[in-house]
């Protein structure tokens, strides 16, 4: 991927995220990430009261969302129209998720904006990344968003190096990304639309739209 197909406007469907206005002035997606917790304490309380119960405080719920009693809900988050957060979900604050979501059992989240109907239904940790609409993550697939040598994140595009400088960055997935079953990606992924990623893929890197990621040497387009 270039740095033009990094961007937040080839990689994202802005209409499909409540975060739309948390976006504005940025080139990259990652670039969000910071923005996350002050965005959600300024937008939160303008939400129509007639949609959304602040359940607790900085906490809002859509009114037809559907949240189980054993899921734990920090602050700073917003959860759109039914949306279901299963059993025993994390959710440790940061959080904007958007309509028609699945944040599953026994999943983590933190620091993450999650556009309409993204589907996290089983054993997932999604950490300080981004979801685009439609994207899927298979049972046990998971964000890794600290390097083991805690330096910041650089994303590699074919025409030159992106310093982020975040120490914290797990993955932006386009819309219409499907990940395999207990793949795990690496600080700084970056996946193009439209990609699959095979079951059980360490993923790392920058990832082309259009593509099947069967491994790091195979990357195929689709036809």
């Amino acid at each position: 991927m270039k740095k033009s197909d990094l961007t937040i406007e080839a990689m994202y469907d802005l209409e499909h995220t409540e975060a739309k206005e948390a976006f504005a002035g940025c080139t990259y997606p990652w670039e969000v990430l910071p923005r996350i917790h002050d965005f959600i304490a300024a937008y939160g309380p303008t939400l129509p009261k007639d949609e959304y119960d602040e359940v607790k405080p900085h906490v809002w719920v859509h009114k037809t969302a559907h949240v189980f009693e054993s899921a734990y809900l920090a602050e700073y988050i917003i959860i759109g129209p039914e949306t279901e957060i299963r059993h025993c979900a994390f959710l440790r604050g940061n959080i904007i998720a958007g309509k028609n979501c699945v944040l599953g059992n026994s999943c983590e989240f933190k620091n993450v904006i999650i556009f309409d109907n993204v589907q996290t239904p089983h054993y997932n940790y999604v950490g300080d990344s981004i979801l685009g609409y439609k994207s899927h993550m298979g049972a046990a697939s998971l964000t890794s968003n600290v390097k083991s040598d805690k330096k910041p994140v650089v994303v590699h595009a074919e025409d030159g190096d992106i310093e982020t400088g975040l120490k914290k960055f797990g993955a932006m997935l386009s819309d219409h990304v499907e990940v395999g079953c207990g793949s795990v990606l690496n600080p700084g992924t970056v996946i193009g639309r439209n990609t699959n990623v095979y079951p059980l893929s360490p993923v790392r890197g920058c990832v082309d739209a259009d593509s099947i990621y069967k491994s790091r040497n195979e990357v195929v387009r689709k036809s």
